[in-house]
């Protein structure tokens, strides 16, 4: 009986002693999951965090047409410009006359602002506007216009 008495706590020890272990296994277990769980969580919301700014840069880098403004438009004292069709869909060759000595030809891509162009002075998006807003008193009043900045501004008679 004094023999029971002794093993009996001794089991009873070995018996807690394994009950932790396992407690332990499976909250370490747990642990493992969950921070599985939150890298693959965060994979998914990187990936989809990337597919959208890839659809961004597709949509705001795909040209959008302004067939509409090809032709000739007159500015002030012997201004023009002069837009016509690029290689691609979306492109245009803007041939200018931008002040009394400035003039080229240059590519321009259309956007959802207007034709966005790069010449010496800098980039710049010619855009719809109408004569008043031009800047110029040459052109107040007129309805069909092309702005580049204030004080640059092309319309059609």
């Amino acid at each position: 009986m004094r023999a029971l008495l002794i093993f009996a706590p001794a089991l009873a020890l070995g018996a807690c002693n394994a009950a932790d272990k396992a407690s332990d296994a499976t909250a370490n277990a747990t642990e493992t999951a969950g921070n599985a769980a939150v890298a693959v969580g965060g994979s998914i919301a990187n990936a989809v965090k990337e597919g959208a700014a890839d659809l961004k840069n597709e949509v705001a880098a795909k040209p959008v047409d302004r067939d509409d403004w090809i032709g000739r438009w007159k500015g002030v004292e012997g201004t023009y410009l002069t837009v016509s069709k690029g290689k691609d869909p979306g492109m245009y060759k803007l041939e200018m006359q931008y002040t009394l000595d400035d003039k080229g030809i240059f590519d321009g891509k259309g956007s959802s602002e207007g034709i966005s162009f790069t010449r010496p002075d800098g980039d710049q998006t010619l855009h719809p506007s109408d004569g008043d807003a031009t800047g110029l008193k040459w052109l107040a009043g007129k309805k069909d216009c092309l702005t580049v900045k204030a004080g640059e501004g092309y319309c059609r008679d």
